[in-house]
């Protein structure tokens, strides 16, 4: 049994990663700035902001690893000078903690943003599915603090300290809750996406549901050598959050991915998880598909009247 601190443990993404961590008989401390019910952890309120007491904290829980999944959570929620400092200091804050306090392994949360999708002057991929090799051509403070993020990482990585490192890239997160008509982070429900292609066509018809995203945490955590350090990771569902052939979907909201987009198969995700599946052996179990289905058949045998109505 290992010991690891999630931060932001309990949030959307960070409470199935608590949840799949504690499943697996690892002992769990979450650090958030409120506490969660329910959740298979000691919880610690913490301002991660506060270097000094955050290498203390680690100190005290001598954590193995860190997961670290704290932070302004969605672009353009806040003003981008406050987006900027509090996701680029809690990561550096997270980082030097680990380094001072012999912190084995740290994992961190990026985001897809990073490659620049929806950007007003225009963007086009250079390869679908994407992976991640891609160019990075972030254009706002929330893409451009998560690619600060990830050089923060490299710096550890090139310092050749004993810390252990990685990145991943969890696509639009999707908690259990959700599945069953809670609105998303962006407001709307999962429903309201499929039925409305242009909300999801926004960030590429991407998702990945929370306990496939805890799986994945887990998968790293536990394989100390099947990745080269600072590896970056894409985590994405395996198909694509709309009804219709991706290519489709693509080609008619986002027209400058349309030549790449006709080669992709009908349910194919945009983002690929190959390399996760190669060096990790992950893959996500999930679907939309067979998840509202299922919370529809939960709804119904409730009593209740289902997630469509």
């Amino acid at each position: 049994m290992s010991r690891f601190l999630v931060t932001g443990g309990a949030g959307r993404l960070g409470r199935s990663v608590v949840q799949a961590l504690a499943e697996a008989g690892h002992d769990v401390v979450s650090v958030d700035r409120v506490q969660a019910a329910g959740l298979p952890a000691r919880q610690v309120v913490h301002d991660l902001r506060d270097a000094e007491s955050t290498a203390e904290l680690f100190a005290e829980h001598r954590p193995d690893a860190v997961v670290h999944l704290a932070g302004i959570a969605v672009p353009f929620s806040a003003p981008d000078d406050v987006t900027f400092q509090t996701n680029t200091s809690l990561s550096l804050a997270v980082l030097t903690a680990a380094r001072e306090t012999g912190v084995g392994a740290v994992l961190i949360s990026s985001s897809p943003t990073v490659i620049g999708y929806g950007a007003p002057s225009g963007w086009e991929p250079t390869a679908l599915p994407i992976d991640e090799e891609h160019p990075l051509a972030p254009w706002n403070a929330y893409a451009l603090a998560k690619v600060a993020i990830e050089e923060l990482v490299q710096s550890v990585v090139r310092a050749d300290t004993p810390l252990r490192v990685g990145v991943f890239r969890p696509c639009y997160v999707v908690s259990p809750e959700e599945w069953l008509g809670a609105a998303t982070q962006q407001g709307h429900t999962i429903r309201e996406r499929l039925d409305d292609p242009a909300l999801a066509a926004v960030s590429l018809f991407n998702y990945i549901d929370a306990r496939d995203a805890g799986d994945f945490v887990l998968a790293w955590l536990t394989q100390p050598d099947a990745a080269p350090n600072g590896s970056v990771f894409f985590v994405a569902a395996a198909d694509s959050l709309v009804r219709e052939p991706v290519g489709d979907a693509l080609a008619r909201h986002v027209p400058a991915t349309a030549r790449l987009a006709a080669s992709l198969p009908p349910t194919a995700p945009v983002f690929s998880s190959a390399k996760a599946e190669r060096l990790l052996g992950w893959r996500a179990r999930r679907s939309w598909r067979t998840e509202l289905a299922d919370a529809e058949t939960v709804s119904t045998h409730a009593g209740g009247k289902g997630i469509d109505e």
